[in-house]
């Protein structure tokens, strides 16, 4: 059995019994990254000397203790790591090289892991694809003619055509959900304010957190506790404010996966006031399988009544443009952006503070009606996208106002998650005519992982889609 064949607990076992050495992992996966990634367009750069200097360091000096100890993992290339290029998915950063490290890149670091390099992202993350002009598009392993989703979409890409067991990624309206819903993955969007180094308490809204991409729930519960506590628990908070109840270990519950619960199953989204929102008959059929699947273990299950929200549309837009008008991008250099980031960034900074303090107030307002809308229910069940994944070239390159309608109506199941702060977990369930995995999402309640990894492992038990491998596998 190859090395790239084992889980990512697996392999983190055969570490720890010294069955197989850090060097050498490493050194396997950067020959699948050699292989694969012209096909796949996951990694922007690929740092192999620096990898394998890395994991004899990490072999010799770090604690085997430290719970990635040993596994490889990308840097999204939305991170600073010191000495190694930061394109942001720009070309306006093409040639940057930070000297320092951005904290989630250092706690990886602490946490024993082993950068291989950076995995690809669309132009400062803002897109819910990977498909950008500073370099190829993330390919969908499953078909390479279809898009890997975005903004985690070369981490997820990478994941599923097996060139890393798991990757983190990060998440600011479904950037970790969306990529590991189109590439048959888990991911993990956690509480705000549960990850340390990517709590999102620091960015527009709280939107941005870290988490997991993976080809299980157990391996992506086994990253996030390392995300969490790089050092091994209790972690170390930065802020004063956190995601409620205990931090992890979240392993546990994804191995075990126990517990009966009553789950809600939601179809409408708050974008259906603005856009034509529709649900495409293989997400609701990924949908249907999960219900019934959840029944089968004897779960309650109970349909929302629509719950209409006419100004989440325009509130979450102003912060999303508000958050691109912020980009360190001025001058002759604004040429060089993307359409897209352009219109973002050009209708962000028409934004006025009134504008901006009023949105804010309304998404505040929304959050607590979300919460108090799922408080009778243990978790929320969606369909993790309300399209198949895209083809590539199919999201307008120039109409920025049509692209991010065909954004929403890809995906208008994730970002309302985002600003909520509430954690969610996709699972893959079942696949299309052509192959191609469909999965569902479920929401958790405030501080909530510890059940969503119970409910993605019972789930994952009764599919067992994580078997199943792409063709260029």
């Amino acid at each position: 059995m190859e090395l790239h064949e084992h889980t990512a607990l697996e392999l983190h076992r055969l570490l720890q019994r010294r069955e197989v050495s850090p060097v050498e992992v490493a050194a396997h996966y950067l020959a699948r990254i050699e292989r694969l990634n012209p096909q796949v367009g996951a990694f922007t750069t690929v740092t192999p000397e620096a990898a394998l200097e890395r994991a004899a360091h990490v072999e010799r000096d770090v604690p085997t203790a430290r719970p990635l100890w040993g596994l490889p993992i990308a840097d999204k290339d939305l991170l600073r790591r010191a000495g190694v290029p930061s394109r942001f998915g720009s070309r306006a950063f093409t040639d940057f090289v930070p000297d320092d490290s951005d904290e989630l890149v250092r706690d990886v670091d602490a946490a024993g892991a082993v950068s291989l390099g950076k995995s690809s992202t669309p132009e400062f993350g803002l897109p819910s694809y990977t498909e950008g002009l500073a370099g190829p598009p993330a390919r969908n392993p499953w078909n390479l003619s279809l898009g890997a989703g975005g903004s985690s979409g070369g981490a997820a890409a990478a994941v599923a055509a097996g060139m890393l067991p798991f990757a983190p990624g990060s998440d600011g309206g479904g950037s970790i959900r969306i990529p590991a819903a189109s590439c048959g993955l888990v991911g993990v969007k956690p509480s705000r304010g549960r990850v340390p180094s990517g709590s999102g308490l620091g960015s527009l809204a709280g939107l941005g957190v870290a988490g997991p991409i993976a080809r299980t729930v157990a391996d992506a519960a086994l990253l996030l506790d390392g995300l969490v506590a790089p050092l091994g628990y209790p972690a170390a908070h930065r802020f004063a404010v956190r995601a409620p109840g205990d931090d992890g270990p979240f392993l546990a519950a994804a191995i075990r996966g126990e517990g009966r619960h009553q789950l809600g199953v939601m179809t409408d989204s708050p974008w259906d006031e603005a856009y034509e929102i529709a649900i495409d008959a293989d997400a609701r059929g990924a949908l249907d399988r999960a219900v019934a699947e959840f029944e089968a273990i004897g779960h309650g299950i109970e349909q929302l009544a629509p719950s209409p929200e006419p100004g989440y549309a325009p509130a979450f837009r102003t912060i999303w443009q508000s958050g691109a008008a912020t980009l360190p991008v001025d001058g002759d250099d604004e040429a060089l952006l993307e359409p897209l980031t352009r219109w973002l960034l050009e209708r962000g900074r028409q934004v006025t503070a009134r504008e901006l303090a009023e949105a804010l107030s309304w998404l505040a307002g929304f959050e607590e009606r979300v919460i108090r809308r799922f408080s009778s229910f243990d978790a929320v069940l969606t369909p993790a996208l309300a399209l198949t994944p895209r083809p590539v070239g199919w999201y307008d390159p120039e109409d920025g106002e049509r692209n991010f309608a065909q954004q929403v109506q890809f995906t208008p199941f994730t970002s309302f998650v985002n600003v909520s702060g509430l954690p969610a977990i996709t699972v893959p369930v079942t696949e299309t005519g052509d192959g191609v995995p469909m999965g569902v999402q479920l929401i958790g309640r405030p501080g909530g992982e510890a059940v969503l990894f119970a409910l993605g492992a019972q789930l994952e038990r009764r599919v067992r889609r994580w078997q199943r491998h792409p063709s260029i596998w």
